[in-house]
């Protein structure tokens, strides 16, 4: 299996890495990988892969149906060959946008504490669907509060519990459209704040930024109606 070096450090944005395997579909596989797969709403990374004087742009990431991580090429191409040592570089600037969204939308779901039905995760601007027969009376309001949290500059880390212990703690999962991945043991679990100061703890493979003030300031977009019980709220980085 690959090494997934992003779980060790979401701001590591070239490594080296041999080649281990070719897809049927055309995709690479690596030994270790800075490249995060599609997964939990949020996209698979893209960016480059070069070795000697050769490269090739990564279109996105996905996982196999066997659980790898798969780097996809933009274009057919010939691929280096298996036993190939290669350095992979990220597109920061669409991931780093990626992170700051991923953590603002964690705290919009603290700011609207529903469940959340479905969820999307862009460079710039993202989606929460939520289990919401009818609209916020005031957007403007939630709009100050999520950017009060955010001020904080609370720091955001990770912890691990087994399945039994979420099991026994079902209001950890906020998502009603995606569980927690299982069968490996164990659940990441991301934490927002400190202490008392804990304002989130929820179950999620994505990356994040590791304080919330580099968010930045954001804004509420529309709050779509989507069937009788779920509103769509877009958010969107304000800088």
């Amino acid at each position: 299996m690959t090494e997934l070096l992003f779980r060790e450090d979401a701001y590591l944005t070239e490594s080296d890495a041999a080649v281990i395997a070719h897809t049927p579909e055309g995709g690479i596989v690596l030994d270790q990988t800075v490249f995060y797969a599609t997964g939990g709403g949020q996209p698979g990374d893209s960016g480059i892969l070069s070795w000697g004087k050769q490269s090739l742009e990564i279109a996105t990431t996905v996982k196999s149906p066997e659980g790898d991580i798969v780097l996809i090429p933009a274009t057919p191409t010939a691929l280096p060959p298996v036993g190939t040592l290669v350095v992979q570089r990220l597109d920061w600037g669409r991931r780093y946008g990626h992170m700051r969204i991923h953590t603002a939308l964690h705290l919009l779901s603290v700011v609207i504490p529903l469940p959340v039905t479905g969820g999307s995760i862009g460079p710039e601007k993202g989606r929460l669907d939520f289990d919401m027969p009818e609209a916020p009376e005031d957007k403007e309001a939630l709009t100050a509060e999520l950017n009060a949290l955010i001020a904080q500059d609370l720091e955001v880390s990770e912890t691990w519990i087994t399945e039994a212990e979420l099991e026994a703690s079902p209001g950890l999962v906020k998502t009603m459209s995606v569980q927690p991945p299982k069968g490996a043991g164990h659940i990441r679990l991301v934490r927002i704040g400190e202490g008392d100061g804990q304002v989130d703890l929820q179950p999620c493979g994505g990356t994040h930024v590791a304080r919330t003030g580099e968010i930045g300031r954001v804004r509420l977009g529309k709050i779509e109606k989507k069937g009788r019980q779920n509103r769509r709220v877009y958010l969107h980085l304000d800088d």
